[in-house]
């Protein structure tokens, strides 16, 4: 309807424009206009009209247009209604089945209470037997025996009547592996790394003994190595082909190697003195020197004392050892008084002293020094310490375990140095003080001699001129 009104009012202006021209104008000219108008209008007329059927077909392809929509919101609208119902419907049965679900659970727990402990005792019993079977030297001859294992550790149900009978079966080979001596071939790794296979006895679950002695035996690498240090008494492969003919006495660990690795880890003597590093070395070399001059002036002094004995048998015959030499002095005096000859005696008595106690001063000296340099050594492994926390951190202990030995090591060297340094420059002074009293006891008796034979001699001279 707006289209054919507008098409009328387009008619109605090109009329009215052509009705406007002057009236002046001659018949021909009116004839031309109102042909001219007759035109207008009728292409007028004719545009109208087919603006008129467009718009009447775009108006009936927006009806269809609008019913093709309907019909389509109609059929998503019945569509969600329809499965609106179905998930109404599926809510409901999810909901009956967990209900039925959860009666069926609580029934077969109910039902496979035993069952379900009996699973977990199997679990354990072969998890167990896995760690076992896979770090034992038992595996050697049968690896394939974990397969089980793993299989029934991984299961997450419960285990077959064919499983139980398989994990039975391996307790009972493992048990009789044990008591079992049998000889296998194994790749062995020697200390500088190189493999060769090597035929080797397997004492039980115990041992693993070879050509060098025991061998630790690495499950991962499937490598039996020698270990660095073997117990005195190690069974050797001669005494264990003879097992069958003679019972034979052997050496076994009965943690399995575990402490046969420990004695590996134990430090010899020497590795303790190479933890004390330079400062131990030191104290030791210091140790030594103070044992060699103890040593020798202890022989000094014992031959000393031995001398001095004999000359005290035969004091008329000076001879050439500390008494002697007093003893020569005496002789050789000839001074008048008593007074000079006591003086040239106690020369003669610190000469020797001076001579029995040569070397002590320095062996008290070491005694002294030997912890002062087991101190120095503490506070040098302490500091190596700090700079290794410092440097990694104090996670692992091991990082840290050299400067703690070094410090340790050489405070333990330090006293252990001391205390014969110290016992021995005690014992090495009681021996010269006691060679000293007794020369100065024999000095005082030879003055003594000396006093009486002049008193002897005045009482002689007194008598003479009395008589």
């Amino acid at each position: 309807m707006i289209f054919k009104r507008a098409s009328k009012a387009i008619a109605s202006l090109a009329l009215s424009a052509v009705l406007a021209l002057p009236a002046v104008a001659d018949s021909d000219t009116d004839l031309n206009a109102q042909q001219q108008a007759e035109a207008l209008l009728k292409t007028t007329e004719q545009a109208a009209r087919q603006t008129g059927q467009q718009n009447k077909q775009r108006e009936q392809g927006f009806a269809k247009s609008e019913a093709e929509l309907q019909a389509q919101l109609d059929a998503l609208q019945a569509r969600q209604q329809a499965l609106e119902t179905e998930t109404d419907q599926l809510s409901e049965q999810f909901s009956a089945n967990e209900q039925r679900l959860a009666e069926l659970e609580q029934k077969l727990q109910l039902e496979t209470g035993s069952l379900g402990e009996l699973f977990g005792v199997v679990r354990q019993a072969a998890r167990e037997l896995q760690v076992e079977v896979h770090d034992a030297i038992t595996s050697i001859e049968r690896p394939e025996q974990s397969q089980l294992l793993d299989e029934i550790v991984a299961a997450r149900a419960l285990p077959s009547l064919a499983q139980l009978e398989g994990l039975w079966q391996l307790f009972e080979r493992q048990i009789e592996a044990s008591q079992q001596l049998s000889r296998v071939w194994v790749v062995v790794a020697n200390g500088s790394g190189e493999l060769s296979k090597d035929r080797a006895y397997r004492v039980g679950s115990f041992a693993l003994v070879g050509q060098q002695g025991f061998l630790d035996w690495d499950a991962n690498q499937q490598i039996a190595k020698v270990l660095p240090r073997q117990p005195q008494s190690w069974p050797k492969q001669a005494e264990l082909e003879q097992v069958t003919q003679q019972p034979v006495s052997m050496t076994l660990d009965p943690s399995r190697g575990e402490l046969l690795r420990q004695l590996g880890d134990t430090p010899t003597l020497q590795d303790r003195v190479r933890q004390g590093g330079v400062v131990g070395k030191i104290i030791l070399a210091l140790l030594a020197s103070g044992l060699l001059i103890a040593g020798y002036r202890g022989v000094r002094l014992l031959v000393a004392r031995r001398q001095i004995t004999q000359q005290l048998k035969t004091p008329e015959q000076p001879g050439n050892n500390p008494l002697g030499r007093i003893l020569k002095v005496y002789h050789e005096e000839q001074a008048p008084n008593v007074e000079a000859l006591e003086l040239r005696l106690l020369e003669a008595v610190m000469d020797e002293q001076q001579s029995l106690e040569r070397g002590l001063s320095m062996l008290k000296l070491m005694a002294a020094l030997a912890p002062m340099l087991g101190l120095l050594g503490t506070v040098t492994g302490m500091i190596d310490t700090f700079q290794v926390i410092t440097q990694f951190g104090n996670a692992d202990p091991r990082v840290m375990a050299g400067g703690i030995s070094m410090a340790l090591i050489t405070t333990v060297l330090g006293l252990v140095a001391a205390m014969p340094l110290l016992l021995a420059h005690n014992l090495l002074s009681s021996q010269a003080e006691g060679v000293r009293s007794i020369l100065e006891k024999q000095g005082i008796g030879l003055v003594a001699a000396r006093a009486e034979q002049g008193l002897r001699g005045e009482h002689e001279l007194d008598h003479e001129a009395n008589a």
